[in-house]
């Protein structure tokens, strides 16, 4: 492991400089071709983020007082084709409460799961449930954009506060929904963040755009396209589920594309860049924050070494307290959202802290919250979005993903 540090702003503006300096090609040409050489473009990674040195964490003064069936819930992922990217969330919200309650022995806030396994058809049912169950005073959740739009007006209808840490559809905040927030930016910013990124920093000349069918997936492409302009090689949608991709493979071979942008999940991302490879395309393979997993590479294999990402999180593995924290629970390392997931969590613990103990005072609390956490400054417009979001970027180095920094705001 590699050793981290926290740095100071004068750091960060050195490491920008750094990754900017790394995005020149060596050969002085374009990026590589589906049909000729492969010339990767090398971005040097990064091995320390800002934090901001007034962020709030779970633990508090130690002195909150509560009832003892005070709950948060998670509503989301925990089974299914994509679950490791909610139990990333999972886990961070369990780290904060954890902590919470280790440090308040009179506020042992409770902890309350329920499984949609990522399914907007089955999360209508787990939803109601956390809804109905009273003792519930605020939720993380939902982690996938087809979910979050099926269960919204649920939420609504119960007036309790819902913190999404990844769910990244523009339209979600445009429903009308006083309950719904998000920790992180949308695929408004993400989109033209990622186009810039393939062609400016990756040098690719030709990119073809790929989509899934998911309310995500729609959602990314539709805000990444405009901003390819002349670049965008040719376009083409698959289906959650699908297994054999050939013909979306040899379109992008056909077109020569210097690169693929996958918006989609890993289920599907994996095998497609696995056989892009197998049918010898020698470009970079681009995922989103819904490709950016180690499944991703497990299920990809060597072909994976090929990706890039791009993701409005945070690296939390570079923050070292939160790091060491989870990997002491868990074992693991933090993964994508595990940080978004902590921060959310930890914003109803501090407002529970503060004596926002039912429903409409914790939501009035996230309302007009306005501090730092451990990855970002966390206040909201009035529709629930995010100030000040960035986007980040993670390559695929060593049979890992690695940050290579901030690639846009």
């Amino acid at each position: 492991m590699i050793q981290k540090r926290v740095i100071a702003t004068l750091s960060v503006v050195a490491a920008a400089g750094l990754l900017l300096a790394g995005c020149a090609n060596p050969s002085g040409g374009g990026g590589t071709s589906g049909g000729g050489g492969s010339d990767k473009v090398d971005i040097p990674t990064i091995d320390s983020v800002d934090v901001p040195k007034d962020a709030v964490l779970p633990a508090g003064d130690g002195k909150a007082e509560c009832a003892s069936s005070l709950t948060i819930g998670y509503v989301g992922a925990e089974t299914g084709a994509n679950a490791a990217l909610g139990i990333n969330i999972y886990n961070g919200v369990q780290l904060a409460i954890d902590q919470h309650n280790k440090a308040n022995p009179k506020c042992q806030v409770q902890f309350q799961k329920y499984d949609t396994e990522g399914d907007p058809a089955k999360a209508t049912g787990p939803t109601t449930q956390a809804a109905s169950n009273k003792a519930i005073v605020g939720v993380i959740g939902l982690p996938f954009s087809g979910e979050s739009k099926a269960t919204g007006q649920i939420f609504e209808d119960q007036g309790l506060v819902h913190i999404t840490p990844s769910a990244t559809n523009p339209t979600l905040t445009q429903n009308g929904w006083k309950t719904f927030f998000r920790a992180l930016g949308n695929d408004s910013i993400q989109g033209p963040a990622a186009a810039d990124f393939i062609t400016t920093k990756l040098k690719a000349k030709k990119v073809f755009l790929v989509q899934d069918d998911s309310d995500y997936g729609v959602g990314l492409a539709n805000a990444t396209k405009p901003k390819l302009g002349s670049s965008l090689a040719g376009s083409d949608k698959v289906t959650t589920g699908q297994k054999d991709f050939s013909a979306t493979v040899s379109k992008v071979i056909n077109s020569k594309a210097d690169a693929v942008y996958y918006a989609g999940y890993y289920a599907e991302g994996a095998p497609f860049d696995q056989q892009l490879v197998q049918k010898g395309f020698k470009g970079t393979f681009v995922g989103p924050d819904g490709v950016k997993d180690d499944q991703f590479i497990k299920q990809a294999g060597s072909a994976s070494k090929n990706a890039y990402f791009t993701c409005p999180c945070i690296p939390g593995e570079l923050i070292p307290d939160f790091e060491k924290a989870y990997n002491t629970a868990f074992n693991a390392e933090p993964g994508t959202y595990s940080i978004e997931g902590y921060d959310s969590a930890t914003i109803l613990l501090a407002g529970i802290d503060k004596g926002n103990t039912d429903r409409a005072k914790l939501l009035d609390w996230v309302k007009n919250y306005d501090a730092d956490g451990l990855s970002k400054h966390y206040k909201w417009d009035s529709t629930g979005e995010l100030q000040a979001p960035a986007v980040y970027g993670y390559k695929v180095a060593d049979g890992k993903i690695e940050p290579i920094g901030t690639i846009g705001k």
